[in-house]
């Protein structure tokens, strides 16, 4: 197996990678799970509860995401106690399926995945910091600069975008590049601050399940959603899907509107792979990765699923877009799509708006804090092997971190900040991040037919019947999301063959290095 090397500061010539071990077995579960835990799970249960239309189909579309992150989970956990280096899936696809495929997912995670996470993300703080101070606003412009039209293409929209500096996306900006700045400082200085936030956010999670348990009770909502828990949810039951931004519906079955819900609690409980990125730091990584990929996810999971049963406790699944009251509107037409601060608000009245506005802003800090300190690691790994620009392999000559694999992260996610594009960009990536983690599945069959002599720490658990399952059930979701989601399945695919030629045409370069 390749061992990748690092470029020494100030020299062609290539040297082992010097990065400190930093990353302990706690800071490494923190990455996991405060890298999941961001804003997603606080909003995305309304656009699921449209869709399933079910109380059942509900909870079943965060126990199908716990099934599925968790099989993944335990073969990504096989291959970084494997291969515990800088970049994990691009590292893992590289030694299983070639240059190829790892130039694609970097390409990818680049382009869009990560810096447009991170955007996403920094905006969403700035959006809920707005809650403290009024002046922080998308319509207080700084700096407008044009107004894209929106843009109508088979079902898909396009442009709609405002394109400037607004106060919200300087907010962004600063904490962008507060936390990237920080990362600089050393792997240590973020997992403190990782751990710190991960804590906090965790316990509020939890505090807002028991608060949604004890306190949140509603009569209406129990005898709704728990008095006619499987409506819908047979096998006989058709359910009105959107078919792309057409404003056409369809009628689909149950198992094909559960697997259209699945885009939102997929994305909500994305990011759990970030640690293998930095696997080159964690200390003792053969024991420390699987233990903090398997319990990470499992307590992410499980959290979630306690929080969207609180919000059925709290809040009539079905409701009215026009209703006058927080119960009339429903978990399905909650204000904004902000469940849980409509659950709070039942609590504490008005005050439970800045109440989860700053737990949001917590959970949405220490989330970045967690992409920003994972995703350098890949671009670095990347320009080891002459895929990317060749400073990017450098690191810092006293911290020893990817410094300026940092810097280029936090430039592009400004730039999508400014442009307004990343939220759509985000969206047109989840049908692409299936398919990198059906890859990564496939990877571990190849990398069990190709190095089956090659020394294992970890075997991952149900091999090969649970990654057989995922495959099945990723594909049927991406199958499922290309017919009824074009306008978000479509583009990201269009984004990933668009790395093809770019692979071809830099490839003589590369060899030429």
């Amino acid at each position: 197996m390749r061992e990748p090397v690092a470029i020494a500061e100030g020299t062609d010539r290539p040297q082992e990678p010097q990065f400190i071990k930093g990353i302990g077995l706690t800071s490494a579960t923190t990455i996991v799970i405060g890298s999941m835990i961001g804003s997603g799970v606080f909003i995305v249960a309304a656009d699921i509860a449209r869709v399933v239309d079910s109380p059942a189909l509900l909870i079943a579309a965060w126990l199908v995401t716990g099934l599925m992150t968790m099989a993944a989970s335990l073969a990504y956990g096989e291959m970084a106690a494997m291969m515990p280096k800088a970049g994990g899936e691009y590292v893992f696809l590289r030694e299983a399926l070639g240059p190829l495929w790892a130039f694609l997912y970097g390409w990818t995670l680049f382009l869009v995945i990560q810096p447009g996470t991170i955007a996403a993300v920094g905006v969403a703080f700035g959006k809920y910091f707005g809650e403290f101070v009024p002046s922080v606003s998308s319509a207080h412009w700084i700096l407008h600069l044009w107004k894209v039209p929106p843009i109508r293409v088979a079902g898909m929209v396009l442009g709609d975008m405002d394109v400037g500096l607004n106060t919200q996306n300087l907010v962004a900006i600063i904490t962008i590049v507060a936390l990237s700045v920080i990362n600089v400082f050393g792997v240590k200085t973020g997992a403190v601050v990782q751990n710190i936030f991960t804590f906090t956010k965790t316990a509020a999670l939890i505090l807002l399940a028991l608060l949604g348990f004890f306190l949140a009770r509603n009569h209406v909502a129990i005898a709704a959603n728990f008095g006619h828990f499987w409506q819908n949810a047979s096998f006989h039951s058709l359910h009105q899907i959107e078919l792309g931004a057409t404003g056409t519906t369809v009628a689909v079955g149950m198992l094909t509107a559960l697997a259209v819900a699945q885009v939102g609690s997929l994305f909500a409980a994305d990011g759990w792979q970030s640690v293998t990125f930095a696997a080159a730091e964690v200390k003792n990584p053969q024991r420390n990765l699987p233990l903090a990929l398997v319990f990470g996810t499992a307590v992410v999971i499980l959290i979630y699923v306690a929080v969207n049963l609180s919000y059925m406790l709290a809040l009539p699944l079905a409701g009215d877009p026009h209703g006058a009251t927080i119960t009339a509107r429903g978990i399905q037409y909650a204000t904004e799509d902000r469940v849980a601060t409509a659950v709070i608000q039942q609590i504490f009245g008005p005050a439970g708006a800045l109440i989860m506005a700053f737990a949001i802003l917590i959970s949405t800090f220490g989330c970045n804090n967690g992409l920003i300190l994972a995703g350098a690691r890949v671009y670095y790994a990347m320009a080891q092997d002459g895929m990317f620009f060749k400073p990017v392999a450098r690191l810092h000559p006293k911290y020893k971190t990817p410094a300026v694999s940092l810097v280029a992260q936090a430039i592009w996610a400004t730039v999508l900040c400014l442009s307004g594009s990343y939220g759509q960009l985000l969206d047109y990536t989840i049908f692409a991040l299936l398919l990198f983690y059906i890859l990564n599945m496939l990877a571990l069959f190849a990398l069990r037919r190709k190095q089956p002599e090659a020394q294992r720490p970890y075997r991952a658990f149900g091999y090969p019947w649970l990654q057989i399952l995922y495959v099945i059930m990723a594909v049927f979701i991406c199958v499922a999301l290309l017919r009824f989601k074009p306008q978000y399945t479509w583009p990201g695919l269009i984004i990933v063959l668009l790395g093809i030629p770019v692979f071809y045409l830099t490839r003589p370069r590369r060899e030429a290095a």
